[in-house]
């Protein structure tokens, strides 16, 4: 059905994804409030990542890891900048090309190009048991990573199966850019304002205490979580929550951990209730 969120408030807090989370949404009716984490830019410098791209045309890699669909678009802009896109999509057509969850996979699509394997996990830990299951040995492989993440395990578990690992991060985050939109989402909250806050990344809620505490709101940010139903996408947002001392009211059931199951989970939780904000 397609309004089964219809009423309901739910505050999202999704940066790279948030257009398609909040379309998925609002095809359930849902009024989604957006909480932009993190402004997203490219990387100040680019001369490594213009020096990747050329390595990855005179001499493709044996296999590329695509760790956010974010990443590879990013680096079509710089691609399409230095005019060299022809070569390069045919460099990265040679390569095996593992993707971290489903995100990934669909900017390779949108180049002509299909991912040969997903992670089941869409973790750097799910990715790096992926890899372990091949033989690596002697090949070089490119790897996209994203911010404000130590990829040093990845990366090591990688070169220990006899690989040479080539990286590249095409982008960073400006955090400081949407703490006012944080503090705001933590006023809603308290005052009984949102049906559901759902959170799709680690990222999210260690970003959420980080910049309550340096505001001296974190009470007011657990008054909030405490009076607002909580939805994790999977496991390991669930522990992040955990480590704080906080625990998620909705979860997907099996091992979906992406936005419609998410979604799916939120309509059937918040159905038992009245949409808060009906009344207001």
């Amino acid at each position: 059905m397609a309004d089964r969120l219809t009423g309901y408030r739910i505050l999202i807090l999704e940066t790279r994804e948030e257009a398609q989370f909040s379309r998925l949404l609002a095809e359930q009716g849902a009024e989604v409030l957006q909480c932009p984490m993190f402004a997203i830019h490219d990387a100040p410098d680019p001369a490594p990542i213009e020096a990747w791209i050329k390595r990855c045309i005179d001499q493709p890699f044996d296999d590329l890891v695509l760790l956010t669909g974010e990443g590879l678009r990013r680096l079509m802009t710089v691609v399409r900048r230095l005019e060299v896109e022809p070569d390069f999509v045919a460099a990265l057509g040679k390569a095996r090309k593992f993707t971290r969850g489903p995100k990934p996979g669909r900017a390779l699509r949108e180049l002509g190009l299909e991912p040969q394997l997903t992670t089941e996990k869409p973790t750097s830990e799910g990715v790096a048991e992926l890899l372990s299951r091949y033989d690596l040995r002697g090949h070089r492989v490119g790897l996209q990573l994203y911010p404000d993440k130590d990829h040093s395990a990845l990366i090591g578990a990688i070169s220990a199966q006899g690989a040479e690992v080539d990286p590249v991060l095409p982008y960073v985050y400006d955090a400081k850019a949407a703490d006012a939109n944080i503090l705001t989402a933590v006023d809603e909250m308290v005052a009984g304002r949102v049906d559901a806050i759902a959170l799709t990344s680690s990222g999210q809620p260690r970003r959420l205490f980080d910049v309550a505490a340096a505001h001296g709101v974190e009470a007011r940010l657990r008054e909030g979580l405490a009076r607002t139903p909580i939805a994790s996408v999977g496991p390991v947002v669930t522990d992040e929550l955990h480590a704080h001392g906080v625990s998620p009211a909705i979860t997907p059931s099996g091992e979906a951990y992406f936005m419609k199951p998410l979604i799916s989970a939120m309509a059937a939780a918040l159905s038992a209730t009245p949409p808060r904000n009906a009344a207001s």
